[in-house]
């Protein structure tokens, strides 16, 4: 995948993504911003701060959250951001992580 190509499917991936966060945030304690092309989620109770963000060099996209690094790589033929050890994509993977933060079951729409 050429960075082009890349940045096209990372920018419409986090944009879509994004929107489903902010719509979450009418049920969720959490808050999110959009800084630097990076999605910033912060959570009060529990206190904790999510970052999800593009890596050009490496072609991922990586999430820190929860102590842990996720390092998603594109898989064109699901065409979407998988994460390789749990076969996760990129929105049921943040759904899972905001519920271990939260303690309660989040689910991101579409």
């Amino acid at each position: 995948m050429d960075d082009q190509e890349f940045r096209r499917h990372a920018e419409k991936s986090l944009d879509e993504l994004k929107r489903s966060l902010i719509a979450a945030e009418d049920t969720v304690e959490m808050e999110v911003e959009e800084q630097g092309g990076a999605l910033h989620i912060s959570f009060e109770e529990p206190p904790g701060r999510f970052v999800i963000s593009p890596n050009s060099p490496a072609r991922q996209i990586w999430i820190s959250a929860l102590s842990t690094s996720f390092k998603l790589d594109w898989a064109p033929a699901k065409d979407e951001w998988v994460l390789e050890k749990t076969g996760e994509s990129l929105r049921p993977l943040v759904s899972r992580l905001i519920s271990q933060q939260t303690g309660e079951p989040v689910e991101l729409s579409a």
